[in-house]
């Protein structure tokens, strides 16, 4: 394969990658990072576990942001760990269950 062609390939699949790791799917729903709590809570439900972790400041703005997980699964031996900030989603994190 030649250089230019070969680099492009592991770009196109590193981008992928990323990409997957910015979206979850929930039965036929895709939640994805920006949405909202109550968005994400009709898409996927009611999480196993709720953990409030603290308050950040927001950008550009003298408020505090509330700072919380949810727990979903296991599923096929995952844990899926959104990480909320101000009632948007920020973060999706998967880990293999314990």
């Amino acid at each position: 394969m030649p250089p230019l062609k070969h680099l492009s390939l592991t770009l196109l699949l590193a981008c992928a990658g990323a990409a997957q790791g910015e979206t979850l799917r929930c039965g036929s729903q895709l939640v994805s990072v920006g949405d909202r709590t109550f968005e994400v809570e009709q898409k996927c439900g009611e999480p196993v576990f709720r953990d409030p972790v603290g308050y950040t400041l927001g950008p550009y703005q003298r408020r505090e942001l509330k700072i919380e997980e949810w727990v979903y699964g296991p599923s096929n031996g995952m844990l899926t760990i959104l990480t909320f900030e101000g009632n948007r989603l920020t973060r999706i994190e998967r880990r293999r269950s314990r």
